[in-house]
Formats: structure tokens, sequence, C-alpha cells
């Protein structure tokens, strides 16, 4: 407490009570995949060594190492440590590409060198221990791997860590049951799959080739977090750089796989789209069995987390529940207003609750503080249905 010893007019600054919880980010995609050693890396602008005999030669980037996680902002910056598109890289090359080609910012790439698209479960699990330290990820991808024991372990991770999102490949089939295409991956909210691979240039070859989609439909995620919200289901969206399908799948074939949360990438009057918003799993999920009401809800729960962590070690009082409840009301009145949340008004759309209710003597004396939080979540309209009947017209 300041002193004041002589009469007068004192002016102090004092600390908001308000403490605005900052929205975390939603499309940082951490990739993973197989880069030869030894692939040809791109020159270094303006570095040049010279030999005995005064001939220069460009300096090349140095491949980044196997199994460490880098920060990629460009594609740009991808073939500065990974090479251009090439036989050493091509399948993580083109999902990175796609990823960025369809509205991808930022992604984490961690090269292995062994295969990913077989049981190659040890490379790839040891990347995701390292991913676990990168906060900013919030979506995993390993570009081509149907083996059933990475892809679980892709799952397991993103359901460990609660802050992230799988994204698989479907397995090779031509009999499109879920079955097949699914294979033996468990369901899971945390994952969505897709189906079929995409045709796409492939400069390696100068022709047209299939690539898995994963790292396409990643960059549509982020496409679709900038321009409407993570709370926007990533479908009904065109997917960039694809110019066929390696399966042309019907509405009926789709009938058999929607419920199961096989999401399909289709040719809808020429324009090849995503076709399909659910978890894998599909209606065994529940109330979690749409892509974006499971990332809207750890979109909420990681920015809660971050955006309060100045309570720990607060007086666990009223003034406290009040703070704690005026910031969480805040931060989702914002989330309310971007249409994330379903009402007219805040009070329609969510509810906080941290008081006497909550926080019991029992309670407090262990050291908890709990707030109860109740949001009401916007669906996607997944079936848009228009009902016609014939009308005699007026004065008939």
């Amino acid at each position: 407490m300041p002193q004041y010893l002589a009469p007068g007019v004192y002016v102090e600054e004092v600390a908001s009570s308000v403490q605005p919880i900052a929205g975390v980010g939603t499309s940082t995609a951490g990739f993973i995949g197989e880069v030869k050693d030894g692939v040809t890396m791109p020159a270094q602008p303006g570095k040049f060594v010279t030999d005995s005999s005064n001939h220069t030669t460009p300096v090349p980037y140095t491949e980044a190492a196997a199994g460490v996680p880098q920060l990629i902002t460009s594609w740009e910056s991808f073939k500065n440590h990974f090479g251009d598109f090439q036989a050493g890289n091509r399948i993580l090359a083109h999902a990175v590409y796609g990823y960025f080609n369809n509205g991808g910012t930022r992604c984490w790439v961690a090269r292995t060198k062994v295969p990913t698209i077989t049981a190659n479960t040890t490379a790839v699990t040891d990347v995701l221990e390292l991913f676990e330290a990168i906060d900013e990820i919030a979506l995993v991808a390993v570009p081509g791997a149907t083996a059933v024991e990475i892809q679980n372990a892709v799952v397991a991770h993103c359901a460990k860590m609660g802050d992230r999102f799988a994204i698989l490949d479907g397995q090779a089939a031509t009999e499109f049951s879920a079955g097949n295409i699914q294979g033996a991956t468990g369901d899971s909210n945390y994952a969505a799959l897709y189906f079929p691979q995409i045709e796409v240039f492939d400069p390696t070859t100068n022709d047209r080739a299939f690539v898995p989609p994963s790292g396409h439909i990643a960059g549509i995620y982020a496409r679709i977090d900038t321009e409407r919200g993570v709370h926007k289901a990533p479908a009904n969206a065109v997917v960039r750089g694809a110019v066929g399908l390696e399966h042309r799948l019907s509405r009926a074939d789709q009938e058999g796989l929607n419920p199961a949360g096989i999401n399909l990438i289709r040719d809808l009057n020429g324009n090849l789209v995503v076709w399909g918003a659910r978890t894998l799993g599909g209606d065994a999920n529940a109330e979690w069995k749409y892509i974006n009401i499971r990332r809207l809800f750890l979109f909420l729960r990681e920015s809660i987390d971050e955006g309060t962590q100045w309570a720990v070690f607060e007086p666990n009082d009223t003034a406290l529940w009040a703070k704690i409840t005026r910031n969480v009301t805040a931060f989702l009145t914002n989330v309310w207003r971007s249409g994330a949340l379903f009402g007219n008004t805040p009070a329609e759309a969510f509810y906080v609750r941290c008081d006497a209710g909550t926080n019991p003597p029992a309670v407090r004396d262990i050291g908890q503080v709990v707030t109860e939080i109740g949001v009401a979540v916007v669906k996607p309209a997944e079936f848009v249905i228009f009902r016609i009947s014939q009308w005699a017209g007026p004065g008939q």
C-alpha cells in the first residue's frame, strides 16, 4: 500500500481486472515424410566456391537433418531445407506444396530416411515426440502413410496432446466400403480421413500423377480457418492444384461411407471439392461427429487454458471468481460474434459460472478453483432439404 504523508490529490495507475484471452492459432500443420539422404539441393544465392583452376561453382543449401522438425513458412523455404520436387522427396514435397497452395502459411516438417508409407512406426513416433514440444502445431499429417500402426500413432498423439487434429489418407481400395478405406484404424474424434487420392501435375516426371490428399486438405483447413473461422466445416471447398481423382465416386457410394466418417473428394459440376466434414467414425462419435465441432472445442480449450494462467496462485476468493468470469465471458462473446456459437444474444450462446456453487469449501481447501462453461455450438448444414409442392396460385 502506498503511503500518503502530505495533503493533496494523488493519481495512481491501477491494473485492469480484465486479462484478455487471445484465441490460439488453429492452422499450423506438422508434416512427417520421407526425404532420402543426398537429394539435390538448390544453390544458395550469391554463394560460390572457387577451385584451383579458378572455376566457380554455386554452394547448395544443406539438407535438413533427419528427424529434426523444421519451421517452414513458404514453398521456397521447403526447397531450401528438403530440395525441390524429385524422386527422393516426392510424396512429402507434393503434400507441402499442396498445403501452401491451398492456403497454409506455417508448418513444421520433419523428414525420415525410411519410407513413411509403410509401417516404419519408430521413425514416425520419434518425430511425434518432438512435435509435443511445439505448441503451435494444430494439425498433424504423415502424407501417404496408410499403415495402420502409423495412423494409430498419429491419432494417439493428437488425443494425448488434446490440442491438435490428425488428417489421414484413406487406404488404397477399389471396393468402396468403409472397412476397406479405413482399414483397421479405430474410430476417433481427433482425426478425419479422406479418399480418394488426387491427381496433380508431377514435375519429377512432367506428367500427371496420383498423390495422397492430406497435405492439400491441411491447406484447406488453414484457408477456411482464415476466411471464415475454425467453426466453419472444412468442406465444400475446391482442392487447388488437383486436376483429377483416382476414383470418381457417386452419391450412392458416399451414402455407404459418410456415416462411418469417410470424407470424400468428389467431382461436382467440374470442380474437385471436399464433400465431407466428419471425424473418423462419423455417427459412432455422437456429439463429436463433425470436424469443426471437435476443432472448435480444441480451440476453446487451449485458448482459455493459455489465457488464464495468470490465475494460478491468486487468492481463491470472490474477487478471483469475478475476474475469471469477466475474462472468459469477454472471450466467448468475441467467439459468439464471429458466428461460432448459436444464439441471438450472448446469454443464449453460452454461460460461465465461477462462484460459491462451483467452489464450495471442500474444493477451495484442496487449492482448486472450478469454472463451469457451457456453449451452444453451430453445427454444419450437412443435409440441405427443400420441400417443393404444386401451388394452384392466388384466387384459385
